[in-house]
């Protein structure tokens, strides 16, 4: 399976911010989307960075409540990971866990945003194949007996 049928089915929308708002917008956006990561775009678009729960952790950690009034550019993480629509699932998965990351930006074959994809994608995707494999050899012996 591909990342692209993971796309198909929970959707391409990506929830993105500008590198200049806040640790307090984003909060709010993350909070009121219930998700764990945004994208960060820059003036044209494009992807700048990502900024995660993780990262406003850090930042109240390391500056307190002064951090809320600060551009998630300063916070975010500029070196993104990402994926493509072809890569498998299995291979994202390997990618997600070795570099210990929770969410990944797709680009599409144009090298632009396709998609967000968040570990609870990748194990909500492999359980239903598994399930579905399952079925199919339960059917099969079913079948041959």
């Amino acid at each position: 399976m591909q990342v692209r049928h993971i796309l198909q089915d929970k959707g391409r929308d990506i929830i993105g911010m500008a590198e200049s708002a806040t640790l307090a917008e984003a909060a709010r956006i993350l909070a009121q989307h219930h998700v764990g990561a945004v994208v960060v775009q820059d003036s044209g678009g494009a992807l700048a960075g990502i900024f995660s729960e993780r990262d406003l952790v850090r930042a109240l950690a390391d500056d307190g409540a002064l951090a809320l009034g600060r551009s998630i550019a300063a916070y975010m993480s500029r070196q993104v990971t990402t994926c493509h629509e072809s890569d498998t699932v299995e291979a994202l998965m390997e990618m997600m866990t070795r570099g210990r990351f929770r969410h990944v930006p797709v680009l599409d074959e144009r090298q632009y945003l396709a998609g967000m994809i968040s570990i609870g994608d990748v194990v909500k995707t492999r359980i239903a194949e598994t399930l579905r494999e399952a079925n199919s050899l339960r059917d099969y012996i079913s079948a041959a007996v």
